[in-house]
């Protein structure tokens, strides 16, 4: 009876983790750990969201790299970025010491973790360069190697346990992968002030890219959609993608989900 209890405790175990794998796409959940950093929760549309806040973060280091170095398609120039890696690693650190707390505006606060997450992304990319793929860095979402204040949290935890929280599904056309079929890297620093139509653009610029295929009776979809469905209006995406697509999609319409490429997002 032990043996076949010990069985059954393994089966379940490798069952869930196939689940959580499948779930969070490819990411370990292994030190996804806020540190306890503040994540205000969108309540409604963020564009109705208080913008009030008592601190204002300069992205324009960051802004000024993104426009030299990242193409309008989303393509990264990585030889750029490495021959200014003392100016990234400097808004690195000036990211660093700003310490979010809950008098940030949720806008304030979603504007420095999605830069936050993109730029220790590049960063961590030509620190490894050349790679083919950001899968070939070991512990690229489970190391813990960002700083802010005293605490270090992973790229994984970044995303999952902060990002995610916040209830603005459109994190995930923002943060950006490294890879071909991740959502295009921004040639521009996400803004407070211009948050909520940073993100419409980058979800409108997603859904319509070749990473979807918007059929009226079948959609391709892509991978994100499965890993993080329930983000999405609690899984129903037909009713989340309709307001971006011109396409009539029939209520019974099918969904399939696409390879997901994630041979780096480098420019040739």
């Amino acid at each position: 009876m032990k043996k076949i209890l010990l069985v059954s405790s393994a089966i379940l175990f490798f069952v869930a983790i196939i689940y959580l794998n499948n779930r969070f796409g490819l990411l370990s959940m292994a030190g996804l750990n806020g540190k306890g950093l503040p994540a205000k929760v969108v309540k409604g549309n963020l564009a109705n969201a208080s913008g009030i806040s008592f601190i204002k973060i300069d992205h324009s280091k960051w802004h000024s790299l993104l426009n030299k170095y990242v193409e309008e398609d989303g393509k990264v120039d990585y030889d750029g970025f490495i021959n200014e890696k003392d100016e990234l690693n400097n808004y690195l650190e000036y990211l660093s010491k700003q310490l979010p707390n809950n008098d940030w505006s949720v806008q304030e606060q979603l504007a420095y973790y999605i830069n936050l997450y993109n730029a220790h992304t590049v960063n961590l990319i030509i620190q490894n360069y050349p790679v083919k793929s950001i899968k070939e860095i070991d512990g690229a979402w489970t190391t813990e190697f960002i700083k802010i204040g005293n605490k270090e949290l992973s790229l994984g935890a970044l995303e999952h346990s902060i990002l995610r929280k916040m209830n603005e599904p459109r994190i995930h056309f923002a943060i950006n992968c490294a890879s071909g079929s991740c959502p295009k890297l921004l040639n521009k620093a996400y803004l407070p002030e211009k948050l909520d139509d940073q993100l419409e653009e980058a979800a409108h610029g997603f859904i319509n890219s070749d990473n979807n295929n918007i059929g009226k009776k079948e959609l391709h979809l892509s991978r994100i959609f499965k890993w993080y469905k329930n983000d999405f209006l609690d899984g129903d995406l037909l009713q989340y993608i309709k307001p971006y697509t011109t396409v009539i999609i029939a209520p019974d319409a099918r969904i399939k989900y696409k390879e997901y490429d994630w041979s780096l997002n480098e420019k040739d």
